[in-house]
This record gives structure tokens, sequence and C-alpha cells, in this order.
């Protein structure tokens, strides 16, 4: 499923990615907030062709893009969503030179659009660590509010579907 916004098109993710992604996501700082470091092409080769395979518990989708922008003809990050039992769980990252522009939130808007027209699905959530004020500013774009809840040190973001968009 191809996605488009204004400026973006969010295309299933697929292993070929790798070398290109791996030159978005290899900055160091763009892990200041989740940990761990960047990985190589061969790492990403192997996670992108692992989530591209789909989940292995029929109950659960995964849905993952690459983020392309399209008036540079390149990616410049990933949008997300695991769903389960009604529940989509959603994350987002832009690589750093892109960062600023706007980029996240037409991205997660975009995704969380479209799972909002998706049967089944009543809840959008993210999680978003308390001091990323750029992630919080874009759930809070995409119609989400944090809660009181916690996971993993950061905040649950959320938002019930009630309706569906036409």
């Amino acid at each position: 499923m191809i996605i488009r916004t204004g400026r973006l098109t969010l295309l299933p993710l697929e292993a070929a990615h790798a070398g290109e992604m791996a030159a978005v996501l290899g900055d160091p700082e763009l892990h200041g907030f989740t940990g761990g470091a960047p990985l190589t092409e061969p790492e990403l080769r192997t996670r992108y062709a692992r989530l591209a395979a789909g989940s292995p518990d029929p109950d659960v989708a995964w849905w993952n893009w690459v983020v392309r922008l399209d008036e540079a003809d390149c990616l410049v990050g990933t949008v997300q969503a695991t769903v389960s039992g009604g529940v989509a769980e959603v994350a987002w990252v832009i690589g750093t030179p892109w960062q600023r522009r706007g980029i996240a939130t037409e991205a997660a808007a975009g995704l969380v659009g479209w799972l909002r027209r998706q049967a089944g699905v009543h809840t959008v959530v993210a999680h978003v660590h308390p001091g990323h004020t750029a992630s919080a500013a874009v759930a809070r774009a995409c119609g989400l509010a944090p809660t009181d809840r916690w996971h993993d040190g950061e905040v649950r973001w959320e938002s019930a579907v009630t309706g569906r968009p036409g």
C-alpha cells in the first residue's frame, strides 16, 4: 500500500531500501532518545527483510514504509505501525538533514490518516520520550494526546478512532 501526502510518498519497506536508508539513519544523534547505534547496511537489509516478511503472529500486522521526499526524489525516513486487537502502535523517524521541515508531521499524519480508514482500528498509540519535544509535537499534530501511562520510560500518547474520514 502506497500512501501519498502533499510532498511525500510512503513506500512499502523493502530490503532493497537498506543502502539508501543506512545513510539516512546513520547519524548517532537519531538514537539520543531511543538508545542504540545506527545499523550498518547489511544489518538494515536483514532487519528490513524480516519486517517486510510480516509478523509471524497472524493476529499482528506489521506495516512499514520508507518516506520519500518527492521533490528531491530521495528517502528521508521511515514510518511504521504495528496493529493488534484494533490498536495501532505507530512510530516515525526522519533523518537529521531533513528535520525541522514538517516532514515527520506530514508522514506520520499520512500514516495515521490511513490507519483511521482501516476497518478494525479503534485506537492509535505512540510512545514518546518525555524529553523529545519534537516527537510530542508530531504526535499532537496527528491528533494523539498524552496519557498518564508509561512504557519503557516513554509516555503513551493515544487517540480513539471515533469516525472514519471519507
